[in-house]
Order: structure tokens, then C-alpha cells, then sequence
């Protein structure tokens, strides 16, 4: 008995129409795939077959990944995420591994460290625009990667594996570091070990002065988070990696006060905790966020409310509150 022929209009498996576009990528007509990548697998999504329109949005997004098309493989990345709010897909290892792939493909771009002529001017000027482009189009989609996670069974601030992601790919590919985001995506994530890394890779670049500032920020921002543990791993894992590579660890003020800082949180110390904030006020005058992040710790380890900003604005701060501005 011969098999029966599929009726006009259905949809074959997923896996004919990988292989067709597959060719149609590699004959280098990028911009006519993505179009069919993108209303096969609105087909597929229609007709509630989320497996597949994923199957299809996972191989097209690395496909122009893999050919440069970093803009094309980035609007294919953000359909994948799409795909799995819409499936109601829940965050587990196997899904992890398939986000994990894609970001695997976005192109690492070396940046020329020597200028010559003209010639090289242009060709950095060229590259540093490549960059960006993708670090906002891997930032896009490790955010809306988070943006699933948190909705579908991660932490509430999102997969922390999703985080190391995007942390290191921020940090290693960006054509300006920006170690606030980094460190912002690190804290919550999994890794102390790799944040540690990042920061010595850091220490070894930046200008003089920046070294401890990273390290003091990053403690601080485990701590304003209520993470203690982590906090304590990463300045052990600092340490340990410089001493291993012979570097000079640095030694400054805002060390010390860091280092009598994760002793005192051991313990109920408020007194304490308040003191060593006057000592070494003007050390944490460096960076005006710390003090911020300082109240946060007050909150999270002794329970101490944050100032409220209209404390302190007398009879305006009553008409506020009266014209229910709180």
C-alpha cells in the first residue's frame, strides 16, 4: 500500500525544512533564509507545534551565526525565546544546553592592539563597530533568555547560568569594558570562581586605582544581595589566583575596610558595621554607589530600614506625601 501523500498546506517535519534552508544559507542568500526561517516557524508556532518551530529557529539562528550574520542570528535567537514562553517551556538543563549553543555561535571579534597607517585606523573603526553589534545583539538575547527563566522555574532574577553568560560575554567582547555590568550579571550567577578570574584578567589591564574599586564593588554587591557566601569565596578565589600568576595584590584603604567588613557581618555587629562606615568614609567616597549598596547590607544583615528620601524635607516632604506622592 503506498503511504499516503500529506494534504496541500500541511506542514512536513521540521527536519526537511532545517536541511532546505540550511542550503539556502550556505548559497549565502541570508537575507531570503531569514524570511523563511522566520514564516516557516510562525507556521509551526500557528499549528502548536512548538518542538519543531524551536528545532528550526535554534538551527537558523546558529546557522547565521556561524556565516556572520550577527543581526539575522540574533532576531532567530529572540524568536527561539519567544518560542519557548509561547510553548510554556520550563527552565530545565536540557533547554539551558540549547540557550547555551546559541550563545556559544555569536562571533568573538579580536580587536587590533597596534595602529599603523590610515588603512588601520579604518579597519579598527570597522571592528569596533562589528563588536557592538555583537554585544547588543548576544546582550539581547541573554536577556530575554533571563526574561524566560525567571517566569519558568529559575531564581526570580533569572537563570544564574544565564548570567555568567552574558557577564563574560559583556566583558571579553566589549569594545569598552564596563565593569558594573559585569559584575552586575556576576553576582547573580553561580561562578565565584570564574567572576575571580574576570576581576584578575582586569587587574592586570586596567588603569591604576581601578583594581580595588572592581574587587570592593563586586563584594559589595554579593553582600547588598545577602550573599556572604559568595562574598567570602571570591575574595579567597582573588587572592588565591593572584599569588598563583605572582601579581601584587592591591592594597589600599577600601581593601581594608572590605576585609573588616566581611569579619564583622559574621557576627551582630551593627555598631560595628556603622563605625567602620565613618572610619573609612572618604575611601567609599571613591564611588558614591557604595554607599548605597552599604544601606542595602544594613538592611539585609541587621535589619535596618533605608532612609526614606523624603526624610529630611520638612514641611515639602508633608505636602508630598498629603498629594499622595507615596
Amino acid at each position: 500500500m503506498s503511504r499516503e501523500r500529506p494534504k496541500r498546506g500541511t506542514l512536513p517535519p521540521a527536519q526537511e525544512n532545517i536541511e532546505k534552508l540550511e542550503k539556502v544559507v550556505e548559497e549565502g542568500n541570508y537575507y531570503g533564509a531569514q524570511q523563511m526561517y522566520k514564516s516557516i516557524s510562525a507556521r509551526y508556532v500557528s499549528a502548536q507545534r512548538y518542538s519543531e518551530a524551536l528545532d528550526l529557529l535554534q538551527s537558523g539562528a546558529c546557522n547565521q551565526l556561524k556565516h556572520g550574520q550577527v543581526t539575522c542570528g540574533a532576531e532567530l535567537a529572540a524568536l527561539f525565546v519567544d518560542t519557548l514562553v509561547k510553548g510554556r517551556f520550563p527552565y530545565d538543563n536540557e533547554i539551558l544546553a540549547r540557550v547555551r549553543k546559541i550563545y556559544k555561535e555569536f562571533p568573538r571579534i579580536p580587536v587590533p592592539q597596534q595602529l599603523g597607517d590610515l588603512d588601520d585606523v579604518q579597519q579598527l573603526s570597522e571592528t569596533l563597530g562589528a563588536a557592538k553589534t555583537c554585544v547588543e545583539g548576544c546582550s539581547s538575547f541573554l536577556k530575554v533568555a533571563l526574561k524566560w527563566s525567571a517566569e519558568f522555574g529559575a531564581p526570580r532574577v533569572g537563570a544564574p547560568e544565564i548570567h555568567v553568560m552574558l557577564a563574560n560575554y559583556i566583558y571579553f567582547e566589549s569594545p569598552e569594558v564596563d565593569m558594573v555590568r559585569v559584575s552586575h550579571h556576576f553576582v547573580r550567577g553561580n561562578n565565584p570562581k570564574e567572576f575571580a578570574s574576570t576581576l584578575v584578567n582586569f587587574m592586570g589591564k586596567c588603569y591604576p586605582g581601578e583594581d580595588d574599586l572592581a574587587i570592593a564593588r563586586a563584594i559589595l554587591m554579593y553582600l547588598s544581595l545577602g550573599n556572604l557566601r559568595d562574598a567570602n569565596n571570591l575574595m579567597d578565589e582573588i587572592k588565591k589566583q593572584v599569588e598563583s600568576k605572582q601579581l601584587d595584590f592591591p592594597q589600599s584603604d577600601l581593601i581594608q575596610f572590605i576585609n573588616f567588613l566581611l569579619q564583622t557581618l559574621l557576627r551582630d555587629a551593627l555598631p560595628l558595621f556603622n563605625m567602620l562606615r565613618a572610619k573609612y568614609k572618604s575611601s567609599l567616597d571613591r564611588e558614591p554607589t557604595f554607599h548605597e549598596l552599604l544601606d542595602e547590607i544594613a538592611e539585609k544583615f541587621y535589619g535596618v530600614r533605608r532612609r526614606n528620601p523624603l526624610q529630611g524635607m520638612g514641611m515639602f516632604g508633608e505636602i508630598f506625601k498629603m498629594m499622595g506622592g507615596e
